[in-house]
């Protein structure tokens, strides 16, 4: 896992060195410390820097959760587990799974634009501090948190040097003239009360305009409002007023805009824009030319994404275009047509999944996030769109499933699911997608009542797809809890209706995977490669990689089986690799587990050992380990007993505790590394390589011994 998911710089932090010298003294004393100030003065980039030169110098990880964009309170906690990079199955509160990952680690959080959810944060932030010694957090917004221990910095506007240098800085980057020498530009700095973004507004026209223009503009601005006598205006007046005054010197185009990209949270591409914002007024052809003039004046800056470039409104700029859009009487039109347009990309997305471009549907949703967030709350606000919230939680089933979501899947499914939406095929899609959350949360009470509801009602309306996907899920259960031939007769029949109704996706190609697992767990190894080799066929023509992991499993378990232990690694290396990609802990675990046992099997007893105590906290952040299941559960024990008879119980748990150490970056890395050939041709055994030790000494929980109770008994 990287250390670090701070952004980069796009532009060059100015000034601000009292300011930043007595934040880190601030966090090198006290663990919650806030930064506290009106809009646009530079909270979130004086918390940004602080936090990226404390990464620099102490190695620190540090982590960035934004949640200006949220709406509702109880994704907060779903927020900052997707922050943390963790993925986790479990049915556990995302509380629960944040307490227990940070308990023993030392970071840096950072929390931006908190402000509109201090009621939901400051419990959040209060527990967490308690839980976890070695957390510090660092928060950015307009208003404390008002938790026990909680510093202040009050952050002011800039001292005029630094405005002057930031308006240069600014102005040289738009391309505009030097700054003269006289007293006009330090006159500007003072007018605009040196705060940064109505600083870097003016510098956005000194391109077009002179600093004595801007000047004149800007008194006559202030006059309408009535000011009363110069520098007299108070700060978070100066900014809006600065705001609006850029507003005025923008054409009618970009103003509509401006308005327009206010319904956007989050980051935004070109192409969502061209759809939402074109219309009346607005060509969708002069869409990029506005865009490009509203990105030359800053009032909306470029972002990378994990789909590549894309652009974003500050909050301060986007809430006043908001307020325009309202004044037009556009709001939910344009929230409307922001919601359609991110429900054809889930669409998209959802076919596509099934294609060469999974990778990059992945990382669209991922930057998509929250905007789709956005649409599903307009989704459940609104009741005549209550069958919408069901098709979306529905139709983003990848996400959940696929991409290591599956905990703030069940948020949105259940809160759809509890709306009546009058539309049997909306709410069919959501249950069979619960069931599938919940069967791969470990709840299995949830998922039978969810699948149940959606075969009942599928058979009462003669929907004989969603009634296949009830029972391919409950098929899928059956054998998670080792009943083979029920799982059998549910899967089998499952198929046989996809194959009637022309269904064919990864969803259909996993139901033949899990098959294939029901014929190998009952002995028909021959069947079950020839079902997976099928599977990974049709995967190669289409591109499919998520399913084909699984099939690569199989086929790898098959392969150990008759003793082609370097056929099986290749398989498994493969499988590890691509199940990453996707946040798929599930595929992750098992296949580490596996490659576990064919390493033992290859002379390598230690490094064996090590990969099954890097699966434990995978496990963990599954549920029950192999789902309760003795088939699954196969491999693991078979392992353990090995491992321990060649290097004895305390040899066995002192490399199992190293494994326990590693991260899952770490762990992937381990097992995905090139093994030199040893003596007799096979792979060398690994000599232990040390992960990072406990950064919060003292605090670390003792590894369960291996062959004691509770342990990693030998089975």
């Amino acid at each position: 896992m990287r250390r670090s998911n701070l952004p980069a710089e796009l532009d060059r932090f100015v000034g601000r060195a009292a300011e930043r010298a007595e934040l880190a003294a601030l966090l090198a004393g006290s663990r919650l410390v806030t930064v506290l100030g009106v809009g646009g003065v530079g909270k979130t980039r004086l918390a940004l820097k602080a936090a990226a030169t404390a990464q620099k110098r102490s190695g620190e990880e540090v982590r960035l959760a934004e949640l200006a964009p949220l709406r509702d309170p109880g994704l907060v906690e779903h927020a900052l587990v997707e922050a943390l990079g963790l993925t986790d199955h479990t049915v556990r509160p995302p509380r629960e799974v944040l307490v227990e990952h940070l308990a023993e680690r030392r970071l840096l959080l950072v929390l931006d634009g908190f402000e509109h959810l201090v009621e939901a944060c400051a419990p959040l932030v209060r527990e967490l501090l308690a839980a976890a010694p070695g957390l510090t957090v660092l928060a950015a917004g307009r208003r404390p948190l008002r938790v026990p221990g909680e510093t202040v910095l009050a952050l002011e506007p800039m001292a005029e040097p630094d405005a002057l240098a930031l308006l240069a800085d600014r102005a040289a980057r738009a391309g505009a003239p030097v700054l003269p020498d006289g007293g006009a530009a330090l006159e500007l700095c003072r007018r605009l009360d040196g705060i940064p973004l109505a600083l870097e507004l003016a510098a956005g026209r000194l391109p077009l305009l002179s600093v004595e223009q801007l000047l004149a503009r800007l008194d006559d601005r202030f006059r309408l409002l009535g000011d009363g006598g110069r520098g007299t205006l108070p700060r978070h007046r100066t900014l809006r007023t600065a705001i609006g005054w850029s507003h005025e010197l923008c054409t009618p185009g970009e103003r509509l805009l401006w308005a327009r990209l206010s319904v956007f949270a989050g980051p935004f591409d070109l192409e969502a824009v061209e759809y939402v914002c074109g219309g009346p007024g607005l060509p969708p052809e002069e869409v990029l030319d506005l865009l490009g003039g509203l990105l030359a004046q800053s009032l909306v800056v470029r972002e990378d994404t994990p789909a590549g470039p894309g652009y974003r409104m500050l909050d301060t700029v986007a809430a006043y275009g908001a307020d325009w859009l309202a004044a037009l009487g556009d709001t939910e039109r344009l929230r409307r047509r922001h919601r359609d347009w991110y429900m054809g990309l889930a669409t998209w997305c959802e076919l596509e999944w099934f294609s060469p471009r999974q990778a990059e549907v992945a990382a669209r949703t991922a930057a998509a996030l929250p905007n789709l967030r956005a649409a599903l709350d307009l989704c459940l606000e609104l009741p005549e769109d209550a069958h919408l919230a069901q098709h979306l939680a529905g139709t983003l089933w990848f996400a959940w499933v696929g991409c290591g979501r599956l905990s703030e899947g069940r948020h949105w499914l259940d809160r759809a699911l509890a709306l009546e939406s009058g539309q049997e095929e909306a709410r069919l899609k959501a249950l069979w997608v619960l069931g599938y959350v919940a069967v791969l949360q470990g709840d299995p009470t949830a998922a039978v009542a969810a699948l149940h509801a959606c075969r009942e009602r599928a058979r009462a309306s003669h929907n004989r797809l969603a009634e296949a996907y009830a029972t391919h899920r409950m098929g899928c259960m059956a054998l998670l809890s080792d009943d083979v031939p029920r799982a059998e007769e549910l899967l089998g029949r499952a198929l046989d209706a996809y194959r009637e109704l022309g269904e064919l996706n990864s969803n259909v190609l996993m139901g033949r995977v899990e098959l294939a697992m029901a014929r190998a767990f009952a002995g028909d190894l021959e069947g079950a490669t020839a079902m997976c080799r099928e599977v990974r066929e049709v995967c190669e023509e289409r591109g499919e990689r998520w399913t084909r992991a699984y099939a690569l499993y199989v086929l790898a378990y098959a392969a150990w089986t008759r003793g082609a232990a370097a056929e099986a690694r290749e398989l498994l290396v493969e499988c590890v690799t691509i199940n990453h990609l996707f946040h798929d802990l599930v595929g992750v675990v098992l296949a580490v587990e596996l490659l576990a046992l064919v390493t033992v099997d290859e002379g390598d007893a230690v490094e064996a050992a090590v990969l099954q105590g890097a699966a434990l906290p995978v496990w963990d952040a599954v549920g029950v380990r192999c789902f309760g299941s003795v088939s699954l559960d196969g491999p693991r024990a078979l392992c353990t007993g090995r491992a321990v008879e060649r290097l004895g119980a305390a040899g066995y748990a002192e490399a199992f505790r190293l494994g326990q150490g590693l991260s899952l970056d770490e762990a992937v890395e381990r097992a995905l590394a090139d093994r030199p050939a040893g003596p007799a041709g096979g792979p060398a055994p690994r000599p232990f390589r040390s992960s990072r030790p406990p950064l919060v000494p003292g605090t670390r929980k003792p590894a369960d011994s291996p062959t004691g109770k509770g342990g990693e008994a030998a089975g």
